[in-house]
């Protein structure tokens, strides 16, 4: 094997890795997904058995899901790097 076949095979290698890691980040999106969902349908039930503390568990709801949400934004913030920045490449080029 040449050096130039190695060095597109190692590419190759180091994009599918890219890939699988990307496709395993954008997974992270499925937990916050499905934890809001939970905490609102709680927050709803809050509201509908306590109707006077409707501002405080709406509060509380909004603060719950906008941390949650972030471990998305993160997830997808790693696979839209992985995919289109391709930091692992330049070490085999440089």
């Amino acid at each position: 094997m040449t050096d130039a076949q190695a060095l597109l095979l190692a590419k190759a290698l180091v994009l599918m890795g890219q890939g699988i890691g990307a496709g395993l980040a954008l997974i992270a999106g499925i937990g916050p997904g499905i934890g809001e969902g939970y905490a609102v349908g709680k927050a709803i039930e809050t509201i509908g058995r306590q109707p006077e503390a409707k501002s405080s568990a709406t509060t509380t709801m909004f603060i719950g899901c906008a941390v949650a949400e972030s471990t998305g934004i993160y997830g997808l913030l790693v696979g839209i790097v992985l995919l289109f920045v391709n930091p692992f490449l330049k070490h085999l080029e440089g």
